[in-house]
């Protein structure tokens, strides 16, 4: 009885587990299509975009990608374990910016705030007091922030280059203030974006193009067998 009783035990623990564990995964934001690519002196960053959760925050970040907004910008403050931020692209830039690029990079986004935790690898727009006043600086997450969960703008994750945050987390720094920031540039050399989907046809067509060309070939040597 006694084992009995204690297998039911553990059965009835493994599936209030695993249905925790649906519900998380159920709870992770689903990512977008689009991905962004930050070059930088240090290696490459991708990102990609939560658009069900912060859908006008991803609006504007992406569309001063796409307007090359976030080129020759910078990340300002790497702390270790903690974020490493872009620069605000009107004050961060080495170019100067013509006047869409201005328009968009000015513009202010409301604070959408969601459940969606601060862990490493989280995009989290910057903001000042007001909580709609976030503009075109934003961090990535180098470590589990629960401080920040609910009071800054969630929109997007990581999706390559780990290995690059933690080169940034291996240079030196000064302390300003608040702030810990890299004694040297950490320049955003340039950006560019593209469309998982898009790259997922073109594999598709290319597998396709293959096949066919297999069946071309096969239906040759038919012809040649059976009409000589």
């Amino acid at each position: 009885m006694r084992s009995r009783s204690g297998g039911s035990s553990i059965a009835a623990c493994l599936v209030l587990v695993l249905a925790a564990c649906a519900r998380a995964a159920s709870q992770e934001p689903r990512l977008g299509s689009a991905r962004v690519v930050f070059q930088t002196n240090y290696g490459d960053i991708e990102f990609g975009f939560f658009p069900s959760v912060a859908p006008r925050t991803v609006d504007h970040i992406f569309k001063l990608v796409r307007l090359g907004g976030y080129n020759t910008n910078h990340f300002f403050r790497v702390d270790r374990g903690f974020v490493a931020q872009v620069a605000d692209v009107t004050n961060g830039r080495s170019a100067p910016m013509n006047d869409e690029q201005r328009t968009e990079a000015e513009k202010t986004v409301v604070g959408e705030f969601s459940d969606v935790k601060h862990v490493r690898g989280i995009l989290s727009m910057g903001r000042y007091d007001d909580p709609d006043s976030a503009q075109s600086s934003f961090s990535i997450l180098l470590g589990d922030a629960p401080h920040l969960d609910g009071k800054y703008a969630i929109f997007g994750r990581v999706t390559k280059g780990d290995e690059t945050l933690k080169k940034l987390e291996q240079l030196p720094t000064r302390r300003e203030g608040m702030f810990v920031m890299p004694t040297e540039r950490i320049t955003i050399l340039s950006s560019y974006y593209y469309d998982t989907r898009a790259e997922s046809c073109e594999e598709e067509n290319s597998t396709l193009r293959r096949r066919l060309a297999a069946s071309a070939v096969e239906v040759e040597r038919q012809r040649m067998k059976c009409f000589p």
